[in-house]
């Protein structure tokens, strides 16, 4: 992960009221409270959060008790992280590589980025040299945004045998803040097209577009058919990109429970990428997977042409005019830049009626990523070659998220 960090929900029906919490809990009863997959039982002092459970040398899946099985909607929605709280942790690099460890034992090597948590910042681990990224969060965060926490921490301790989303190694609490410990990139997609674009005045190459869109539909497809959760926040900062050629999902926040495949919450997500029925005032019924097919089609138009493809909203009535009511944006292959196939492929990702719109099986199918070579040594070239000449120049690879400002004013 290189940077950032934003899940809401539809107020509905009032909640009982519950007790205020009590503030003198000892350490691991307030552990308790946020049931944070901790090893060692609910009693242990040295209680740490553990990616795997198995020791056979493969890919493990994650635990099946997870933050949310034990505590009931009216107390987890009332979660608190407590600033008195400490603990140290597991940190599992691997199957078979596993450590104690307090924040001394991360050196910290500076920030990398800032979101609605809080920063997220580039240490090593200094046992094993490991370098990774940690995002701090805040321990004043309200409790919104400590559900996003709970969310965020849920996929990703259960995504880790997924080759297209960021690997968790393990989190701690050091005086109220939470330390989630996660696998560190070199760039985001965000940072990476507009320096490409608008410092090197050229454009991404094709084949390194349908290696970033299959790791993409992929990552989002796992979430669907494993974890039944749609990202709801599909766009080029979250996606990420290494030297390894690996490309990954992060950030998952604001992602939202499917229920019968269909999500409800309105206003969870970054307002530019949000499809049409996200944003509909007059729709009624929920929106399924393909609202993030819709923020897959932008994203790629937005990286392949190095322009967002709606000009500036004043105002989100604008906005609302525009993608709802207007016609949706079209690639169009006016100067012989773009391949049929990308062509048809990112204009069928921005289908306005959503009932038109594949779904990701179908996506995978298409002949624009279908049966392109899975080797990450073209990627990992051309990754190598942006990013030394970024750092020649000056440029840093990691970025802040401003999401929303930046189109609305």
């Amino acid at each position: 992960m290189s940077k950032n960090g934003e899940v809401s929900s539809n107020q509905g029906p009032s909640r009982p009221s519950m007790p205020k919490p009590d503030l003198n809990l000892l350490p691991t009863e307030k552990r308790k409270i946020l049931n944070l997959q901790l090893e060692g039982g609910p009693s242990s002092d040295n209680a740490a959060f553990m990616p795997f459970t198995s020791t056979a040398p493969q890919r493990s899946r994650m635990p099946s008790r997870t933050i949310r099985d034990v505590l009931p909607d009216n107390t987890r929605d009332r979660c608190r992280i407590y600033p008195s709280m400490q603990s140290s942790g597991k940190l599992q690099l691997s199957v078979t590589e596993v450590y104690d460890f307090t924040s001394d034992d991360l050196q910290d090597l500076g920030e990398i980025g800032r979101g609605a948590f809080g920063a997220v910042n580039k240490m090593v681990h200094r046992k094993s040299g490991k370098v990774m990224a940690v995002k701090r969060i805040r321990s004043t965060v309200d409790e919104k945004e400590q559900k996003q926490l709970l969310m965020d921490l849920e996929v990703v301790m259960k995504s880790n045998e997924c080759l297209y989303i960021v690997q968790f190694y393990g989190a701690l609490f050091k005086e109220g803040d939470c330390w989630i410990c996660m696998e560190l990139m070199d760039t985001s997609l965000d940072k990476f097209y507009k320096y490409i674009c608008e410092r090197m005045q050229t454009r991404m190459p094709e084949t390194i577009l349908a290696k970033i869109t299959l790791a993409t539909v992929k990552a989002l497809n796992y979430l669907k058919e494993k974890l039944k959760i749609i990202h709801r926040d599909v766009k080029p900062s979250n996606i990420l990109l290494d030297r390894r050629g690996n490309i990954k999902l992060c950030d998952f926040g604001i992602s939202g429970k499917l229920v019968d495949s269909i999500a409800r919450t309105r206003d969870a997500g970054c307002r530019p990428y949000m499809a049409p029925e996200r944003i509909d005032p007059g729709r009624a019924r929920g929106y399924d997977v393909r609202s993030d097919v819709w923020s897959l089609g932008i994203t790629l138009m937005e990286v392949a042409t190095g322009a967002f493809p709606y000009p500036r909203w004043g105002s989100v009535f604008e906005q609302l005019q525009q993608v709802v009511q207007g016609d949706p944006p079209r690639l169009t292959n006016k100067n012989n830049i773009f391949s049929n196939n990308f062509i048809n492929f990112v204009n069928t990702c921005l289908i306005k009626e959503e009932t038109q719109r594949p779904k990701y099986n179908r996506l995978l199918e298409h002949p624009f990523i279908k049966g392109i070579e899975q080797s990450r040594a073209d990627v990992a070239a051309y990754v190598c070659e942006i990013l030394d000449a970024m750092e020649r120049n000056g440029v840093s690879p990691f970025t802040t998220d401003q999401p929303a400002q930046a189109w609305i004013d």
